[in-house]
């Protein structure tokens, strides 16, 4: 029997019809474009993020999935480790990449406009784990672009 690809073929999420009922962390708007509900997705999920200006999350992990974060807008600081005692910076178009059960903190660097990113995970599981860190006050700098010391 042939596969109606018709309806089982390619899948457009407008916009507008993002889904903001997701897990959220302090800090961010998370919205959801990609899932087994939207799309049929069985193996990944696809979503945005913005964060305002001058505004850091709270720190949190995704379990055992994994994410990619794309920087479309803006730039972003991230923060990570058991204390999130390591940064670095991203600004638009780099990708981040977050493997399992990093504990993590997003921060808008800029004071001026918005951070937008997508971002994708590695499962369908909306797993959120935000968590209680008291952060290093100094933390030390990951840098691999060349402009920092």
């Amino acid at each position: 029997m042939a596969t109606d690809w018709k309806e089982h073929g390619v899948k457009i999420i407008p916009a507008g019809d993002l889904d903001s009922n997701t897990p959220q962390t302090k800090g961010m708007s998370r919205a959801a474009a990609i899932t087994t509900a939207t799309a049929g997705a069985e193996k990944l999920w696809a979503g945005t993020v913005t964060i305002e200006p001058n505004v850091k999350t709270g720190a949190h992990h995704h379990g055992e999935l994994e994410s990619v974060i794309y920087i479309v807008r803006g730039h972003a600081r991230m923060r990570w480790g058991e204390r999130l005692e390591y940064i670095a910076e991203a600004g638009p178009g780099d990708f981040i990449y977050v493997p399992p059960f990093v504990p993590h903190q997003e921060i808008n660097a800029a004071s001026d406009e918005p951070l937008d990113c997508v971002l994708v995970r590695s499962g369908q599981e909306p797993v959120v784990v935000n968590l209680d860190i008291e952060p290093v006050e100094l933390p030390e700098g990951v840098w691999r672009d060349g402009l920092h010391e």
